[in-house]
């Protein structure tokens, strides 16, 4: 079910993934919030599994991690779906409560992977940057997905000057996730530093960066690799 990383290590291939990325078909899926966006990347032959991505509260599908995720999925043999977000679509960059983001992207889900839907037929992992991560955590057994893939997962936001208290950690969100989690966290993050934990299948992969995660591509593409390939080799069926 693996693709060679020789071949997806290559210049040349790897421009080549660049450019599918950029040339993928645009879907629009009405949910119950509006509009949605996904675009939809198949890979060449039979796809391993189904990624689908969301972005950061106020960010867009093209951030540097994104890309770097969805570049080494493609070339794995997976096929992807990045997704905005209602909100997003009609240009607004503050998000809705938590509960209508999860409402639309459990639509958006259905919708994809729906007999005769672009991911239709193949285990899905869930995931997404910041605000997106947390959404994918709070609704993998809702969307059937069999891992989550969480790109600057934002724990524990900072205080804010002069607040008596901090916000609420959000470990219970990643705790909750119920399947096998990816963290792709920067050392410097100024959200916090999740811990790895073996009894909740967690893995975290500390790279060099802040929560942007602009800094060390080839870690994060590194890390996402073995994951993945991790994942395709696990029996279909299993969460």
């Amino acid at each position: 079910m693996s693709r060679s990383e020789p071949q997806a290590a290559r210049p040349d291939f790897a421009a080549a993934v660049r450019a599918r990325l950029d040339a993928g078909v645009q879907r629009t899926i009405t949910t119950s919030e509006g509009d949605a966006r996904a675009r939809v990347i198949a890979p060449e032959g039979d796809p391993v599994g189904a990624l689908m991505l969301g972005h950061g509260a106020g960010g867009g599908v093209d951030a540097p991690d994104i890309r770097t995720a969805a570049a080494v999925a493609l070339a794995a043999g997976w096929a992807l779906a990045l997704v905005e977000q209602p909100y997003r679509v009609a240009g607004r960059r503050s998000p809705v409560p938590a509960p209508r983001l999860d409402t639309a992207w459990i639509e958006i889900a259905a919708a994809l992977t729906a007999p005769g839907g672009p991911l239709s037929g193949s285990a899905l992992v869930t995931g997404g940057r910041s605000s997106g991560a947390r959404v994918a955590c709070r609704t993998a057994a809702r969307t059937g997905s069999i891992g989550v893939l969480c790109l600057a997962f934002p724990l524990q936001p900072p205080a804010r000057e002069g607040a008596s208290a901090g916000p609420p950690s959000r470990q219970s969100e990643l705790d909750g996730a119920g399947v096998p989690v990816l963290v792709v966290q920067g050392r410097s993050d100024r959200f916090g530093l999740p811990r790895s934990d073996r009894r909740l299948r967690r893995e975290v992969a500390r790279v060099d960066g802040d929560h942007g995660l602009k800094r060390d591509r080839a870690a994060i593409a590194a890390a996402i690799t073995r994951w993945l390939s991790a994942l395709a080799a696990r029996p279909r069926g299993s969460r």
